[in-house]
């Protein structure tokens, strides 16, 4: 288990897209959120996740962790993240809901 400072932020974005479910577009969104994000450096304990609750209408979940807020606004604030959001994001996310957390 890592040990995290107060300042420790989980990400969390749940989201569904407008490809059909199991589609080679689905697929091909899913690994380039997660190469591309992680190449960013303040990114750690990167997951992607499949929604499964029938509570929700989401379908995909991103997580990630940032040692502290300085790391996590280095992430929204780099060029690998604002390109993936702006060529990426807008045009194949049907809709989302973003959390942050802290302990």
């Amino acid at each position: 288990m890592t040990t995290q400072s107060k300042e420790w932020i989980l990400h969390s974005v749940i989201f569904s897209l407008k490809h059909e479910q199991g589609s080679e577009a689905e697929r091909q969104f899913l690994e380039d959120g997660q190469r591309i994000l992680t190449s960013i450096p303040t990114v750690s304990n990167f997951q992607v996740y499949k929604q499964v609750s029938g509570k929700n209408e989401y379908r995909h979940g991103f997580a990630m962790e940032f040692a502290n807020q300085a790391d996590y606004e280095a992430y929204n604030e780099h060029p690998l993240h604002v390109q993936f959001v702006n060529e990426r994001w807008v045009t194949e996310v049907e809709k989302f809901l973003e959390i942050d957390y802290q302990k």
